[in-house]
């Protein structure tokens, strides 16, 4: 991929793209964009802690059924940290990132002298889920500001209008 074909896909500019397509309200809280999020899944999401998750490589887990989203995140006495573990989960979704994963069986179809795990493997080790993770990234990086921006607006329409 030459340099301007990876810029034109950088995580920075698809999430971006995500979040500008989401239209957003104004009035933003993380219980308003799950909503938002259900809306454009079609599905309930569900969000529970995980002891098995340790917050050290992995944070956060995001499990898909035909019905229900599953967002499991590890504990954290942090409200900040649970929301944003929440957050790049909701971002792997809108971006659609489980339409970008290749099972084992379409791998073998596309490389058949290797087999489905192998070629699984490479992937995971190539820069393809690096991109992924850094999307979803800052995807939740936008959300949260977006948040926070919300929470900001009452105290300042106080502090102008009294």
């Amino acid at each position: 991929m030459d340099g301007t074909a990876s810029a034109k896909y950088s995580p920075a500019r698809c999430a971006a793209a995500g979040f500008l397509a989401l239209n957003l309200p104004s009035r933003l809280s993380l219980e308003r964009l799950i909503s938002i999020v259900e809306t454009l899944r079609h599905r309930r999401i569900e969000v529970d802690v995980s002891e098995s998750l340790n917050g050290g490589s992995v944070c956060g887990l995001w499990l898909s059924t035909d019905s229900t989203e599953i967002i499991l995140h590890a504990p954290t006495p942090s409200a900040l940290h649970r929301q944003q573990f929440i957050l790049h989960e909701l971002g792997h979704m809108v971006l659609r990132h489980d339409e970008l994963v290749v099972s084992s069986n379409y791998a073998e179809t596309l490389f058949p002298n290797l087999s489905g795990e192998k070629v699984s493997r490479i992937l995971g080790r190539s820069d393809f889920l690096d991109h992924i993770e850094a999307a979803a990234e800052t995807l939740a990086d936008l959300f949260a500001a977006a948040i926070r921006d919300s929470s900001l607006e009452p105290r300042s329409f106080e502090r102008i209008f009294g």
